[in-house]
């Protein structure tokens, strides 16, 4: 260490009870882990971190995860210390309305999330600097550190995504493990029998035990090992009290606990300041060297892509073009025209070979269902560890290997899948989306929630959209799970309802910059839609537009439906116009799309004047009342599904169905 052990001390005391005075201040938030993982925090950032407090953007920065969401004050603590911008009052008004004090890299929020980020963000590494990295020229080359705990490693998708990062030899992953022993419901020892160490230790990860949290240099010779250990993930345990007193007494885990419990472990730990939030002006100082050591480390980097850009020009284009977000001109030049049928989930497979042409940043992530739920690029091989000599079947023999590969598959692990193709996202110069059936969407619910808080650009591939086969049972047959995903706030959900509407949507999922959307899609054959004769698919981008129109009068009747069931109204509208109604066929494949549009173009499409809606969808009936409001009918699905083909006809969603409700309704409009 450069800085006394008096000084040192402070540091570690001025994060401590920094955090503290937060929560207390706040009267919210858990004080237990910051005050037992201070040490920890202080030598990563003090002594391995490589960041740029000037510009937390820069893309060779360290990344460094708090998974630990329930510690999040410590994060506060160490981004003010450091020089970010957070200013001291920020931490003094501490969750207000707009608190300006959110996750650096990613915001954790549930327990088993960080953990399953901070693995998308090394397999981003990892990815990155195979594709871009040259003899003599390393413009990416950077660890992620994870800071966690018994609450997150207790949690399957962690425990999935070590297993995964295990597999792939993340070498540049490091997991630092607040080995406190407890949790809020009492010792973890005693509760659960965890061994976070034989586990990973299992899984393939380096790991260490440092026996005392409060050993500086143990801590930092532990960092050093696990940085030089470029083969497999490191672990290092970490062995904390969360309220070292002169009693031993471990009360603060869960909460506030006043100013009065908060002299014991003041007092133990020599911290001499009674007024809050006070920071010693030497600790600022030596915190504040993070700002020019951070100028310098960016301003190396920025040489090393000069010449880099000098040597290979057109891979710093490419690279440049990948950071920034932007899409290039013509990036939908290779998507297909579909003539013939075909489900929407294999237009879809064909529409990704498209998209992998011109965007290179387009990265799949598949679960086991991949055959028969088509996301595979073709002819970018698989992401794997180097050492897994691995082509997949039908690549062409110079496909990329090891970690240039685009496609990465994750088995049954598909709790973890939605939050590491997060982690991928936050770190940015990638695409990702990920694939697998709609009923396991429940898996993934968190993960696609926290994608949408954080506005990441994930895209959310979700195949066998219905019941309409009839082979699969009431396991695997969505009736609710498409409404649900509408419910999630900033989640554009998007259900096509052929090949043509499948090419728009995905247009409209990579340009959708602002949120993660979820796409939709059939695993049965569907109809493609006469256009010339039909509304453009192009329509699919206001979210709801009219596909046919009956005659040049007001509708007497509007049929509203989505995915499959649309090409069973159309039907219907053909049956209704034959009996001289006047009918309209609104094609809605996406709620969020149309909630965008001016209310002038909303009421265009659905006129408030015509009360005659039926909506028809495969699936549960609730919330379609927002269209069609209190006077119309759904036509959908009741009940979790059966084990029987033809579940949908059963079901009453049949092309009578939707006739014999239109001619119900209409008997009870009054005529004017």
């Amino acid at each position: 260490m450069t800085t006394s052990h008096e000084l040192t001390q402070d540091a570690v005391n001025t994060l401590r009870f920094l955090a503290a005075d937060m929560m207390q201040q706040s009267h919210s938030g858990r004080p237990g882990l910051p005050i037992g993982a201070a040490p920890m925090a202080y030598v990563l950032w003090l002594n391995h971190l490589r960041h740029n407090p000037s510009n937390p953007r820069w893309v060779d920065r360290d990344r460094c995860v708090p998974s630990t969401g329930y510690g999040s004050i410590l994060l506060y603590a160490l981004l003010h210390l450091s020089g970010y911008s957070l200013s001291l009052d920020d931490l003094k008004t501490f969750r207000p309305w707009n608190s300006p004090t959110p996750g650096l890299e990613a915001t954790t929020g549930p327990l088993d999330q960080g953990i399953a980020n901070a693995v998308g963000m090394a397999i981003a590494e990892a990815h990155l600097s195979e594709r871009y990295n040259r003899p003599g020229h390393s413009i990416i080359d950077h660890h992620t550190y994870v800071l966690s705990g018994a609450g997150e490693d207790m949690q399957g998708a962690s425990i999935e995504a070590c297993s995964l990062a295990g597999h792939l030899g993340l070498g540049k992953l490091i997991l630092l493990y607040d080995d406190n022993r407890i949790s809020l419901e009492g010792s973890t020892s005693r509760s659960f029998g965890e061994d976070t160490r034989a586990c990973l230790a299992a899984y393939g990860w380096h790991t260490q035990i440092v026996a005392d949290g409060n050993d500086l240099a143990a801590i930092d010779a532990a960092l050093l090992r696990a940085r030089q250990e470029l083969e497999h993930p490191s672990l290092i345990a970490v062995r904390t009290s969360i309220a070292p007193t002169n009693q031993g007494r471990s009360t603060v885990y869960g909460s506030p606990r006043g100013e009065e419990e908060l002299q014991d472990p003041k007092k133990h730990l020599g911290w001499q300041h009674d007024a809050r939030f006070h920071i010693p002006d030497e600790v600022k100082k030596l915190f504040r060297g993070a700002l020019t050591s951070g100028h310098e480390l960016e301003g190396q980097w920025q040489q090393r892509f000069f010449r880099y850009s000098r040597s290979y020009p057109d891979l710093a284009q490419e690279f440049k073009h990948r950071i920034s977000g932007a899409l290039p001109e013509k990036w939908d030049k290779g998507l297909p025209h579909f003539t013939s049928p075909i489900s929407t989930s294999a237009a879809s497979g064909q529409i990704i070979q498209g998209l992998a042409a011109s965007l290179p940043e387009f990265v799949g992530c598949s679960a086991d269902p991949n055959p028969s739920s088509p996301s595979r690029i073709q002819d970018s091989g698989d992401f794997q560890s180097p050492a897994a000599h691995h082509q997949n079947i039908g690549d062409a023999v110079d496909a990329p290997r090891g970690y240039a590969g685009r496609n990465l598959h994750f088995g049954m692990h598909q709790h973890s899948m939605g939050a590491i193709a997060s982690g991928m996202a936050l770190h940015g110069g990638l695409i990702p989306y990920m694939s697998t059936f709609l009923t396991f969407s429940d898996y993934l619910r968190p993960a696609i929630r926290l994608a949408a808080l954080s506005g990441l650009q994930v895209v959310f591939l979700f195949t066998h959209d219905g019941s309409t086969p009839g082979e699969d049972v009431p396991t695997h047959q969505p009736i609710e799970h498409l409404m649900s995903l509408r419910l999630i706030p900033n989640l554009t959900v998007i259900r096509p309802c052929d090949a043509a509407e499948t090419v728009e949507a995905w247009r409209a999922a990579i340009e959708n910059t602002a949120g993660p959307t979820a796409l939709i899609l059939s695993r049965q054959e569907l109809p493609l839609l006469d256009r010339h004769r039909l509304a453009p698919a192009t329509g699919l981008r206001q979210g709801a537009y009219i596909l046919k129109d009956s005659g040049k009068k007001s509708p007497q009747v509007i049929l509203i439906a989505t995915g499959a069931e649309a090409h069973l109204a159309l039907e219907a509208a053909a049956r209704l116009t034959r009996k001289g109604l006047a009918v309209r066929l609104v094609s809605m494949p996406s709620w969020e799309l149309f909630a965008r549009q001016t209310q002038p173009y909303r009421d265009q499409i659905l006129p408030p004047q015509s009360p005659v809606r039926i909506a028809v969808e495969a699936g549960i009936r609730l919330g379609w009342e927002h269209h069609v409001g209190l006077v119309g009918e759904v036509i959908g699905l009741d009940g979790l599904g059966a084990s029987a083909p033809g579940l949908l006809e059963r079901s009453g969603i049949t092309a009578e169905e939707i006739v014999r409700a239109a001619e119900a309704l209409l008997r009870q409009v009054p005529r004017s």
